[in-house]
């Protein structure tokens, strides 16, 4: 690879890392999983999969179709809210009842809801589309031909490693949610968290 080629590739690599190291509604859920054990290979898969799609997109010169489209990201952020909102109340429900946690433990999640929430939490946010196809998107106009699809590369690599990082890494808490009372705070945070962003894509419409 040539010095221009890695010099874009790694500008890709940490802009991507940039965008998604932020706590947010995918890293909490992807990192609940990876404590649970629960499906993380394929979660893990679905979140860096959709990223590579939106950052080809948006590298492909999408980004400038979706930044010219208000009702598509009017109707994305209503909806994502509305999600958000859903899973927080969630979240605090399973803080409140024992026996939910109890029954996740043991396994009782299905692959379906958890890949649904996953594509829910991925598409449903309108800072995928702002951050992934349209920022990304727009910077790589600077770059050329062959260097233009390095640096989407590097974007993409970054995801890769970053989803399936902390969905494999969550384990090596696990010492620490050995505890009920552990994982009752993680679930009252992670529904803050969702509450937060909720209402935060609600104030971006006043």
């Amino acid at each position: 690879m040539s010095s221009s080629l890695a010099s874009a590739a790694i500008s890709g690599f940490l802009l991507g890392a940039s965008l998604i190291l932020a706590i947010g509604a995918q890293n909490a859920f992807i990192l609940r999983q990876g404590l649970l054990k629960q499906h993380v290979f394929i979660l893990c898969l679905i979140c860096a999969a959709s990223d590579a799609l939106l950052i080809a997109a948006g590298v492909a010169g999408l980004g400038t179709l979706i930044a010219r489209s208000p009702q598509l990201i009017l109707a994305v952020t209503v909806g994502g809210a509305l999600f958000l909102f859903a899973y927080a109340l969630l979240a605090f429900r399973r803080a409140m009842h024992p026996e939910a946690l109890y029954a996740a433990k043991r396994g009782e999640g299905s692959l379906k809801a958890a890949i649904a929430a996953c594509l829910a939490f991925t598409f449903l946010n309108p800072h995928v589309y702002l951050d992934t196809v349209v920022l990304l998107g727009s910077l790589s106009a600077s770059f050329e031909g062959s260097a233009r699809i390095a640096y989407g590369a590097g974007a993409v690599v970054a995801s890769f490693v970053w989803f399936f990082g902390l969905g494999y890494g969550a384990r090596l808490l696990q010492p620490i949610f050995a505890r009920p009372a552990a994982w009752r705070v993680l679930d009252i945070l992670i529904g803050v968290v969702m509450t937060a962003i909720g209402l935060g894509l609600i104030a971006r419409l006043a």
